[in-house]
């Protein structure tokens, strides 16, 4: 208790009260005026009582001096008239404690709005009428036993018309009759006008509190009573407004209450013990509640109940996160061991990758070099064979003998000089293949060397009826390999009309377009399966069919074209339907943009 001065200058008294089973404390402050002017209530009180208090003791030793054993019942009822007459405004009391009677006088009946009995009454009557919260025989009984025999105690009877009277009892215990049975004889005076105003404040400032938390309240006394509880314990638990009264007995509130009350209760562990105990329930709506109950210090106990159903909503949700999350983690294990082997299969994949590609390259640079040494020891002496069946073909030393020389030197040619073709096309494979092939770049006519080529395959056509087409502007100059494209047009115009039937047609259409030419090479033509198309333009490939076996070749011609046309920076591409015929599209640069890598066939297929 703290004594300060306010603001405003005036003098007050502090005083501070720790919350049980908090850290907070609660603040009183009261002008010092107030706060004897309670004192000042008090003290009058305890005069008033002490005066009347002597002042019955006086009649009652008047009463028991007037009152002889000879007196007759006539005397005491004067006497008793002549006590209520003297106390108009109190109540008198006699109890025999040990029979359990007690003698009220009129005015105490009239404090309760009761008529006035002519017997005593048994104090059980008296029991039913005390408020739950006041223990007025346990009072008597601590006086008996510790032997005290001035007796002062405030309580609360209930009205006739059930409202509560604050009453302050006061008097002496004695031992006066025959028997030595112990009596309480004494005043009641109404407390109300000191006592109830500050508690019925009190009570609303608690009421009001209790009733703006958010937590379930409820208070019940030692007897298992209603004391109090707010509209949260009523909610959730479904209880009428007759059950939520005070003095309410704990069964019959449970018995009202909503079923289940509780469907699921799990203990919180380390919270129990014999004053206290923490508990989690679940009520019937599904909600859940942490419950903290905790003895009084009269023998009752409070109840708090906080909902704690989002809580638990979000720990469900955590677990059920978090399962999912080791489920995650394990699978990710296991997808972690699996992509281990899987890296540790494709090291051992590429390392195997890299050894056969350095055989496969080795073996390709030994294929192209041994087809290189071979195609030049061919020459050699084909140039010889060639040579001379020239000469015997021509005769220059004389004629020869018999015809059939003759004849055999042509076919000796004519051999001699296809296979020339065929070592001279494995020569310029292998130069392709081996990054050897250079061009030599010059500014040319691509319309002359189209021309050119066609006069070389027109006696060819001419003899099988196929006719020979060329469309486009007459000169079409670029910048490119006048004997490599000559090669390829030859090649492409070469086959054109050998996979041509007689009578059909091949058509040549020249253009330029943003920087491009392109030669389309078309023949009516015995056409190629779609499936074939991609075996055309490798090395020594050929499709075969019925038509194309009664033609002769190396398969080196296209791919040798492809290969030559890249080499500029173009491309060649191929169209074609089986029976219909083919179109070869030729596109190249102006200027040609030369590769720098090697041109393996690999690469162009």
């Amino acid at each position: 208790m703290l004594r300060l001065t306010l603001l405003d200058g005036t003098d007050a008294i502090v005083t501070v009260r720790n919350v049980p089973q908090t850290d907070a404390q609660v603040a009183f402050v009261q002008p010092v005026g107030a706060a004897l002017a309670d004192w000042r209530r008090d003290a009058s009180l305890e005069i008033t009582l002490l005066v009347c208090a002597g002042l019955v003791l006086a009649l009652l030793a008047g009463g028991l001096w007037y009152l002889a054993p000879s007196a007759g019942r006539e005397d005491e009822d004067a006497f008793t008239k002549e006590l209520t007459e003297a106390l108009p405004g109190c109540g008198v009391w006699r109890w025999n404690l040990a029979r359990g009677h007690v003698h009220w006088s009129a005015p105490m009946y009239r404090l309760l709005g009761l008529e006035p009995a002519s017997k005593a009454m048994a104090f059980r009557a008296i029991s039913q009428a005390l408020h739950p919260e006041d223990d007025l025989r346990g009072e008597i009984d601590r006086h008996l036993r510790d032997g005290i025999s001035v007796f002062d105690q405030t309580f609360r009877l209930r009205h006739a018309d059930g409202h509560w009277v604050g009453l302050r009892l006061r008097g002496h215990i004695t031992r006066s009759t025959p028997d030595r049975e112990p009596c309480l004889t004494g005043i009641a005076v109404i407390a109300d006008h000191d006592v109830a105003p500050g508690s019925a404040e009190a009570n609303a400032r608690l009421r009001d509190a209790v009733e703006t938390i958010s937590e379930a309240f409820v208070l019940w006394d030692r007897e298992n009573r209603l004391v109090m509880c707010n509209s949260k314990y009523q909610q959730f638990h479904g209880l009428p407004d007759d059950m939520v009264r005070p003095g309410s007995p704990y069964d019959e509130v449970i018995a009202s209450a909503s079923e289940p009350i509780v469907s699921k209760r799990v203990a919180v562990a380390g919270k129990d013990d014999n004053d206290s105990r923490t508990y989690e329930a679940q009520i019937e709506d599904g909600r859940w509640l942490h419950i903290n109950e905790r003895r009084t210090r009269d023998g009752g106990y409070v109840s708090v109940g906080t909902d704690i159903t989002v809580l638990k909503e979000s720990q469900h949700l955590l677990a059920e996160s978090e399962q999912q999350l080791r489920a995650s983690v394990s699978e990710l294990r296991l997808s972690r061991r699996e992509l281990e082997q899987q890296k540790q299969q494709l090291v051992d994949l590429a390392e195997k990758y890299a050894l056969e590609k350095n055989r496969a390259e080795a073996a390709n640079r030994a294929k192209s070099e041994f087809l290189a040494n071979i195609s030049h020891e061919l020459r050699t002496p084909l140039n010889a064979v060639i040579g001379f069946s020239e000469v015997m073909q021509q005769a220059l030393f004389g004629p020869i003998g018999h015809p059939k020389y003759q004849e055999y030197a042509r076919d000796i040619y004519a051999s001699g000089s296809y296979l020339l073709e065929v070592i001279n096309d494995i020569l310029d494979m292998s130069k392709i293949e081996a990054g050897r092939m250079s061009l030599d770049v010059d500014t040319i006519d691509v319309a002359d060397i189209v021309e050119d080529s066609m006069k070389v395959v027109s006696q060819a056509a001419a003899e099988r009826n196929i006719a020979l087409g060329r469309h486009g502007p007459q000169h079409l100059t670029l910048e490119a390999d006048r004997r490599a494209l000559k090669q390829v047009f030859l090649n492409l115009l070469s086959n054109a009309v050998k996979f041509t039937r007689d009578g059909g047609s091949v058509d040549v259409h020249l253009s330029r377009s943003r920087g491009h030419v392109k030669i389309t090479i078309k023949d009516t033509g015995i056409g190629i399966p779609e499936a074939d198309i991609a075996k055309l333009g490798r090395p020594f490939e050929q499709v075969e069919n019925q038509f194309s076996k009664s033609h002769q070749g190396s398969g080196l011609g296209l791919a040798i074209s492809r290969a030559l046309v890249e080499l500029h920076g173009g491309t060649l591409r191929i169209n074609s339907r089986e029976g219909q015929g083919t179109t070869v599209a030729c596109t190249l640069p102006m200027r040609p943009v030369i590769a720098e890598e090697e041109h393996k066939f690999a690469a162009s297929a």
